[in-house]
């Protein structure tokens, strides 16, 4: 019988320069509840301004190893890695420069699966990379599993961050790193723009994005309340007999990356095609269109609706 193959966990860790990546991975080596003493391969991309000094290297039982492109892990690059140094696991800095849909492309050794994936983020120059190299910023978020915003202040508009990074990744986890040394989720109540208290929350046609990004990750929030909002009604393929998605369709990054996004109802009868108003009991549990917990609307009222001024829904 072969002998049973060891899995090697890959850390992927992406972001601009001075992002905190470097930072970021010095307590990965270092923090005793993940840090057991396996024998760690650092994948270095790019050099920042912080180093990486032979005393973390050591104490993390790390081996560090620097490339000047990304082609140098393709062609077999990171199977000779791997047959070298033998590592029980990997930590790969990536250059997010790059191209990262080529690094999707690249063989990786038969051992080697993917543990996590982190996008760093300098909260006070996002702006200014999502006007000017927008694709390049938000496409290592895609495929990030956790988003860490660093140096993050008073003047950083959390929420609006939050909305764009679950537009495009609903399951990632979303922390800001303030300056103070606090971290939080970046949700407090007065960011919402209407009533969660109400008999009845009533959305605007402006505040479906909000409404839909909160009730996502806040399902608690939303636990045996009535809401009305208008959207209309999505196939959903694999989705429980009796639901039907009720939402709108968003624009997740730019002009040509627009779905639908939106809710299972419960219905004895197929909705309406078309725009209309639901008027619908929320409860939270667990829900098969999201893969996890999220709220599941019962349909206590339909009424026709005329189209929002904006049928496309947008995070921005």
């Amino acid at each position: 019988m072969p002998k049973q193959m060891d899995y090697v966990p890959v850390y992927f860790i992406a972001g601009f320069l001075n992002s905190g990546k470097t930072n970021l991975v010095k307590n990965m080596l270092t923090d005793e509840y993940f840090s057991a003493g396996e024998k760690t391969l650092l994948i270095v991309c790019e050099e920042g301004e912080e180093e990486y000094d032979s005393g973390s290297l050591q104490a993390g039982n790390a081996v560090m190893v620097n490339l000047e492109s990304i082609e140098e892990m393709d062609n077999g690059g990171l199977v000779k890695l791997d047959k070298e140094y033998k590592p029980e696991r990997v930590i790969i800095e990536f250059n997010s420069t790059w191209n990262i849909q080529k690094l999707q492309t690249v063989p990786l050794p038969d051992n080697w699966e993917m543990a996590q994936t982190v996008c760093m983020v300098e909260a006070p120059t996002f702006d200014l990379y999502l006007t000017n190299m927008r694709a390049m910023i938000t496409e290592p978020m895609k495929l990030a599993d956790l988003v860490i915003f660093n140096r993050c202040d008073e003047n950083t508009t959390k929420s609006a961050y939050r909305r764009m990074v679950k537009a495009l990744v609903p399951q990632a986890t979303i922390v800001f790193e303030n300056v103070d040394g606090t971290s939080d989720d970046g949700v407090a109540d007065e960011d919402l723009p209407y009533d969660v208290h109400a008999p009845l929350i009533e959305i605007q046609d402006d505040q479906f994005g909000i409404w839909y990004m909160d009730a996502l990750e806040h399902p608690d929030r939303y636990d045996g309340k009535k809401l009305r909002v208008k959207g209309r009604t999505f196939s959903a393929k694999g989705g429980p007999a009796g639901y039907f998605v009720f939402g709108r369709r968003a624009m997740t990054c730019c002009a040509n990356d627009i779905r639908p996004i939106g809710f299972l109802v419960k219905s004895p009868s197929k909705l309406p095609d078309g725009w209309f108003y639901l008027t619908a009991q929320a409860k939270k549990g667990f829900s098969a269109l999201h893969r996890g917990d999220a709220i599941l609307l019962t349909k206590e009222q339909v009424d026709a609706a005329p189209p929002p001024a904006d049928e496309v829904v947008s995070f921005n």
